[in-house]
């Protein structure tokens, strides 16, 4: 005997139109809100979108700075740790600075030395000031002398002619005119003499002078040597890639650690070149900062550098040979943030950002562009 076959549920036609315009009203909410979603969106690209400018080829960065020793030697002492905040002209690294300050204790003896060599110079000169003073006054008595002796002849050769005087007298007044004039030379002699050496003596002052300007140098220089056995930071900032340990050699340049001022951070946006041609300095920008999810810095355009990236490559391309392929270039884009107080510690070098540029914003070179 065959089973009885269960007779086919017959639903209402009441509840089929209903359903079916429920499902009339949902289509037709959905694209109700499509529409006025694609209305409010096209308006929105129209009345800001297409002026804003967006690319996430964009980094923040510091200008670092490498701290490297003028001279060499040991190091004795590394006084900060790693990732230290530390201020401009903090100590970070003493090296060994025995022998620097042993050379800057020998100039010093021999500045002394020069000194007293200039003032022996100079007393000299001061004393053959008097020596020519007395050359001269001694010059000047043998000339009155000489004229004394020659008004003697004058007068007692009349007499000795007509024999008023004996010749024995005149010849005895002649001999000592002739040795008034010689005395008259030999002064004449030791005064010039007295004068060479005063030149002399002036020469060897300004040698004096000279010794002594090149042992200040000297004296300096070690100085500087013994300054900079002391490294100081250049700027504020925090301690990166320290590698310097006591007891290490250095040399100069050697790179000792990296200083990040973290307080200057700034970001630069690889902008393509079809994206750049309405951008200028101070235009309005909003940055993206992936480490700070919810968080936007705003800032303004600094610069835009004066070529592509391609172009500071240490192998620029050349397009000149071969197949051509033409690549979209990019130009770096320079843009000041203004960070928040409680958000400058979060900000490093390296961080990656999405930038959007307002272009609708006049910058300053806009109506110079």
């Amino acid at each position: 005997m065959s089973a009885a076959l269960p007779s086919p549920q017959v639903i209402p036609e009441d509840t089929v139109n209903g359903q079916r315009g429920k499902a009339r009203r949902i289509l037709l909410t959905l694209a109700t809100v499509a529409v006025v979603g694609g209305v409010a969106w096209g308006a929105w690209w129209w009345i800001t979108g297409r002026f804003i400018e967006t690319t996430d080829d964009a980094y923040l960065q510091a200008d670092s700075i490498s701290v490297a020793p003028k001279i060499n030697g040991y190091v004795a002492e590394v006084l900060v740790s790693d990732n230290q905040q530390v201020k401009r002209g903090d100590i970070l690294v003493r090296l060994d600075a025995r022998k620097y300050q042993a050379v800057s204790d020998e100039a010093s003896a021999t500045i002394s030395a020069r000194n007293a060599d200039l003032a022996k110079a100079e007393a000299d000169l001061v004393q053959q000031d008097s020596t020519i003073a007395e050359a001269r006054a001694q010059l000047q008595g043998a000339e009155a002398d000489a004229r004394h002796a020659q008004t003697e002849v004058a007068r007692y050769a009349p007499l000795a002619r007509s024999g008023a005087e004996p010749e024995e007298r005149l010849a005895q007044l002649n001999n000592q005119l002739a040795q008034a004039r010689s005395t008259v030379a030999a002064k004449q002699a030791a005064l010039r003499s007295s004068q060479t050496r005063y030149g002399t003596l002036q020469a060897q002052l300004k040698q004096a002078q000279a010794q002594l300007g090149v042992a200040k140098a000297s004296e300096a220089q070690s100085q500087l040597d013994v300054d900079d056995a002391v490294i100081r930071s250049p700027l504020d900032g925090r301690v990166a890639d320290r590698g310097v340990r006591v007891g290490q050699y250095v040399q100069p340049g050697t790179r000792l650690l990296t200083v990040v001022p973290i307080s200057s951070v700034y970001l630069t946006a690889n902008y393509k070149e079809t994206q750049i041609g309405a951008m200028h300095p101070g235009q309005a920008v909003t940055v993206h900062v992936d480490a700070l999810p919810g968080r936007d810095l705003q800032g303004h355009i600094d610069s835009l550098a004066p070529g592509t990236g391609a172009q500071f490559a240490l192998l620029p391309p050349s397009n000149a040979t071969g197949n051509f392929t033409k690549i979209v270039q990019r130009v770096p884009v320079r843009i000041a943030l203004d960070v928040p107080d409680d958000l400058r510690a979060a900000l490093m070098p390296g961080l990656s950002a999405t930038v959007e540029v307002d272009t609708r914003t006049h910058g300053a070179d806009a109506n110079h562009g």
